[in-house]
């Protein structure tokens, strides 16, 4: 159970105050498929940033599991990400001198597995997001962009996180490999019981999510289930 409430962000600017989130509040059922529209610069990245302990707010409370992570230390914030937290970005963000093998792999490492566990998982994480096995020992550069982004989500999955923060996962990809990527995401939430949050500009991705939020100049606008 994911839990905000009345979470503001504020930076101060040559002109005063501006207030990227401003008394946020929202509850996500275990497993749902949330969505979160807007257009850009309305506070959605700066509050999956909060969602994902990346940064802290100026106000409010965020409880996961009843534990308010915005009020842990900063090494807790990072074993938090590390346990409960898969991230998946737009530009996929691979490491271009590792096959899409080695960047599962190493995530796997830094979530302390053990290393003659590693190489199986992998595999078996990208074979269940549809890279074949010749397909997992090319690095990023010759592989399409839904390829790069099913490595990034199973990268995202290495170490079975509780919460899947999606920042604009099919914004790079033509339709048909964008709805792809959605059904992946969807069927995981479903197979796995992961909360995954998704920002997206796709109104029909977010029309089919089981929530659909819209920020607002950093304002909780208008909640629907689709």
């Amino acid at each position: 159970m994911l839990s905000v409430k009345n979470l503001t962000k504020s930076f101060n600017s040559p002109s005063g105050t501006v207030k990227a989130l401003e008394d946020v509040s929202l509850d996500v059922d275990t497993g749902q498929f949330v969505s979160i529209i807007g257009k850009s610069g309305s506070g959605k990245s700066t509050l999956l940033s909060m969602l994902g302990a990346l940064d802290t707010p100026t106000s409010g409370n965020i409880h996961v599991d009843d534990v308010d992570i915005a009020k842990l230390s900063s090494a807790k914030q990072t074993a938090y990400r590390a346990r409960k937290i898969g991230f998946v970005f737009q530009q996929y963000n691979l490491i271009p001198n590792l096959t899409a093998l080695e960047n599962v792999m190493l995530a796997l490492e830094f979530g302390g597995v053990k290393s003659r566990e590693r190489k199986a998982r992998a595999e078996k994480l990208l074979s269940d997001v549809g890279i074949k096995a010749d397909q997992q020992l090319r690095k990023p550069s010759r592989l399409s962009g839904g390829q790069q982004q099913r490595v990034s989500i199973a990268r995202a999955l290495a170490n079975r996180p509780a919460i899947i923060l999606a920042d604009e996962p099919t914004g790079n990809l033509d339709s048909e490999t964008g709805q792809k990527i959605f059904e992946l995401l969807h069927n995981l939430s479903r197979s796995e019981n992961t909360t995954i949050i998704a920002v997206t500009h796709d109104l029909d991705i977010a029309g089919k999510t089981d929530r659909t939020f819209s920020l607002k100049d950093g304002k909780l606008t208008k909640l629907s289930k689709s």
